[in-house]
């Protein structure tokens, strides 16, 4: 079996490792990919020959800025600054259609239970509070028929999820009829089928763009970056939208 490339490493210190985690990559081992050997924990913990210790989660098709505590004291730092609301989260993502100039997505959602991991879950709690602001780069439209129009129209969106429910973006997507191209479990078949079959683009088109919380020593806030992806730039490409879109609207590292 070949050796997977090595994690690109966005930052390290005595304190924190962040890398930019690629798409299909796990954060850790989980029961409900169980055949999957690889995740992002081992192969950190592998890269830096030392323990590491997760204080958040991505989607296992998002690709951008994962988090890693490399003690114990900064991991419950770090936890309780998500659990707090002191982190900024950054998104970008592709989606169908023509979107707002900008929106608050105030749609509450219900727990989505696995019966391999949430068997001790209450299936009958109710719906939780669920919040993300949404702001419109730019917009365009592809000179083919994909469904009943004669275009296809897509939109360039930023993200800021205020809280953080289980697949809340994507969800949240979905719900304002703007699905995230390339999702395959909360997206469009028809328009996910053209990107992949005409265009060649084969991922979630939803980057971790940006995150930002306190550092656990100084307490000053740092930022974190992630590049844009071969597929993601290739969809800006085909869109005539310039990357700088994205980098202009993200904080300063």
């Amino acid at each position: 079996m070949d050796r997977p490339p090595p994690l690109e490493i966005l930052f390290r210190d005595d304190h924190l490792a962040v890398i930019n985690k690629p798409s299909g990559l796990l954060v850790h081992r989980s029961e409900i990919d169980r055949h999957e050997t690889l995740n992002a924990m081992t192969l950190l913990r592998n890269q830096l020959g030392r323990r590491v210790y997760p204080v958040h989660r991505l989607d296992k098709p998002v690709s951008g800025v994962l988090a890693f505590a490399l003690d114990p004291q900064t991991a419950r730092w770090v936890t309780e600054c998500f659990r707090d609301r002191k982190t900024h989260k950054t998104y970008h993502a592709i989606v169908r259609g023509h979107t707002l100039e900008a929106m608050t997505i105030d749609y509450a959602l219900k727990e989505q239970m696995d019966p391999m991991t949430d068997r001790l879950k209450d299936p009958l709690k109710p719906a939780q509070s669920a919040i993300t602001l949404l702001k419109t780069l730019a917009k365009g439209s592809l000179p083919y028929p994909v469904g009943r129009y004669p275009t296809a129209r897509y939109s360039l969106v930023e993200l800021s999820p205020i809280t953080g429910r289980k697949h809340q973006i994507r969800r949240h997507l979905k719900h304002i009829f703007h699905p995230i191209l390339g999702d395959t479990t909360h997206g469009d078949g028809q328009h996910n089928r053209f990107f992949r079959e005409t265009l060649g683009i084969h991922q979630l088109l939803l980057i971790a763009s940006s995150l930002t919380f306190p550092h656990p020593v100084s307490g000053d806030p740092v930022t974190f970056n992630a590049p844009i992806p071969s597929d993601f730039g290739k969809a800006l490409t085909q869109l005539n939208w310039p990357t700088g879109l994205i980098e202009k609207a993200r904080p300063p590292f």
